[in-house]
């Protein structure tokens, strides 16, 4: 059966000097897992691989367990497959008002039901920053820089910790690339 392409983003690996993980290791634990045509993306815990057409386990919850067991790394994994990446490309509503992709995030939820969360940060004015919510992301223009908006420090905060995890415009466009290789 042909394999289907998943991708991996890993919460707060490699950020700092906190969840060191040498993606070389990460690769290596995700085939013992059983995944294939396992690669990685820049050193954050970016992963891209394939799962057989007929496995009903969930990848998410099995790579945290062995982060955890063989890293001691506590972390999320929220995983996508390349159909649900592309999704999230293609709701993108800033791709006129973004003229520079480091500073378009997209927040991607483990439980895409939680993006209700956010609706009292959408009702808020956030001066030249913008928040857009998709099916499966929220999408933040910050066009002064990620370090100086407010509303990204809103929604990469303690409160969505747990529960979602965001990447550059870039990232995500590459990671996308990846996802749809043919092997």
């Amino acid at each position: 059966m042909p394999a289907k392409s998943f991708v991996a983003l890993l919460r707060g690996v490699n950020v700092g000097r906190a969840n060191r993980i040498a993606m070389a290791h990460l690769a290596s634990m995700m085939e013992r897992l059983g995944f294939g045509n396992v690669r990685t993306l820049l050193a954050s815990g970016n992963l891209v691989f394939t799962v057989p057409q007929g496995s009903r386990a969930r990848p998410g919850p099995r790579i945290e367990s062995a982060l955890l067991e063989q890293f001691g790394v506590r972390t999320r994994a929220i995983v996508l497959s390349a159909a649900e990446l592309s999704q999230v490309i293609e709701e993108n509503p800033f791709g006129a008002t973004a003229t520079d992709p480091a500073r378009l995030l997209v927040a991607v939820f483990a439980d895409p039901a939680q993006l209700t969360l956010l609706a009292p940060i959408r009702a808020k004015k956030w001066g030249s920053g913008q928040l857009a919510v998709g099916r499966r992301a929220a999408y933040l223009w910050c066009p002064h820089g990620i370090l100086a908006s407010p509303l990204a420090e809103t929604l990469l905060g303690k409160n969505f910790r747990e529960i979602a995890t965001s990447r550059n415009w870039s990232t995500l466009l590459k990671l996308q690339a990846m996802a749809v290789e043919k092997f």
